[in-house]
């Protein structure tokens, strides 16, 4: 007769790696701290056959792959090297957006130079005297170096900050649902964890504000850019605010960052930001929102039993997969209204024509089963909906 299991198991992060052992479970704190916690999963009373169907999600990947490690996907191998578990952490499959948002900011920063002449023949103060202004993007050595260091700080030091700071706080609900991640299991230390959160956004900031001073800046706009980033990414992930509590707020906050953030940063380095494109992109985040909920359905399981309101959640899976759909095509068809209305109708129709394959990799991947064909989906459907972004940079600089 099978007996019933109340077995708890402690998951120590430690710098030696210790293995598991049989503890009581430490209360949580209220501060915000990076001081060591235990991690604590509680087996429930299930029955035996029910969780032998399931099993195969929460092993660990022994034999996955090598690429998907590298990228920090799920289907990961499981890997003892500290610098492939160093980069994993950062997942460089999320750095492609931030990189293709300064592409963006740089391509809209040509109407900067029409600003610019307009503000300088101004006789009073102006916001033109106050910020540096300089031309718009050219193809030369100088400028394409610029691209690539605000790049670099976009996507593998801000990102892959934003990424293990993520992980790091999310190492109880990934103890359930992915309990092979690197955290979870032990692969990587307390100390070499913070090592990192510290040493990538500090070169993050770095940089930031060496192009500030490349661009000749009197104000580190860029710099502010980065911090401010920086401070969301944070309090996205962190206690006592944990922006990713709240479904809504939580992922609006990443679409913004992934798309509004490198965009301004990129803008700012070859041009200046100007209202209208703060709104333009701000709104375009919303799409940035649809694409976040995306990974929420993963993890429903552990989202539940830790509290956190993600729409899956709350929602339910069959109403939070049209509520991401709706939000990334709705919003780039307001854009491509408003492009038409600003009398630019053939990129107007050019976003128009990027949204359909969209909506086909849809219904062929995420709606029948967004758990499933997430990556397949993501993988199918983003590139046409941050070249729909391009589209719309090249759009606002004419």
């Amino acid at each position: 007769m099978a007996s019933l299991v109340n077995t708890v198991y402690s998951i120590r992060l430690s710098s030696n790696a210790n293995p598991l052992r049989n503890q009581r479970l430490a209360p949580k704190r209220s501060c915000i701290s990076f001081n060591r916690r235990r991690l604590v999963v509680r087996a429930t009373e299930t029955d035996t056959d029910k969780v032998g169907a399931k099993a195969p999600d929460k092993a660990p990947a022994g034999s996955g792959s090598s690429i998907n490690q590298i990228l920090g996907i799920k289907g990961a191998k499981q890997e003892t090297d500290k610098w492939k578990i160093r980069v994993q952490l950062t997942k460089p499959v999320t750095w492609p957006p931030l990189v293709w948002g300064v592409v963006c900011g740089a391509a809209a920063s040509a109407k900067s130079v029409f600003l610019s002449s307009m503000l300088s023949a101004s006789v009073t103060i102006s916001y033109a005297h106050f910020f540096y202004v300089p031309q718009n993007f050219q193809w030369t050595l100088e400028d394409v170096a610029k691209a690539v260091v605000c790049m670099i700080m976009s996507g593998p030091c801000l990102t892959g900050y934003t990424q293990t700071i993520n992980d790091w706080y999310d190492r109880e609900i990934d103890a359930i649902n992915e309990p092979y991640r690197p955290i979870p299991s032990g692969a990587i230390s307390e100390d070499e964890v913070i090592t990192q959160i510290w040493v990538l956004l500090l070169g993050g900031l770095g940089l930031a504000g060496l192009l500030d001073v490349w661009a000749g800046h009197n104000f580190p706009v860029i710099f502010y850019l980065a911090l401010g980033g920086s401070l969301l990414s944070y309090i996205y992930s962190a206690p006592p605010l944990k922006l990713k509590q709240n479904g809504w707020i939580g992922n609006f906050a990443l679409g913004a960052s992934y798309i509004s953030l490198p965009w301004w940063a990129g803008q700012a380095l070859f041009g200046t930001l100007t209202p209208d494109i703060i709104v333009l992109t701000l709104l375009y985040s919303i799409a940035g929102l649809g694409i976040a909920i995306v990974n929420d359905f993963k993890s429903v399981e552990g989202d539940r039993k830790m509290g956190l309101q993600s729409l899956p959640v709350a929602f339910g899976s069959e109403t939070a997969k049209w509520i991401c759909v709706g939000a990334i095509d709705i919003t780039q068809i307001s854009v491509a209204g408003y492009l038409l209305g600003s009398g630019k109708p053939f990129y107007a129709l050019a976003l128009l024509g990027l949204i359909v394959p969209q909506v086909f990799f849809q219904f062929k991947y995420f709606l029948k089963d967004p758990v499933k064909y997430d990556v397949k989906y993501q993988a199918s459907a983003q590139p046409f909906l941050i070249l729909g972004l391009l589209v719309t940079a090249l759009a606002t600089s004419h």
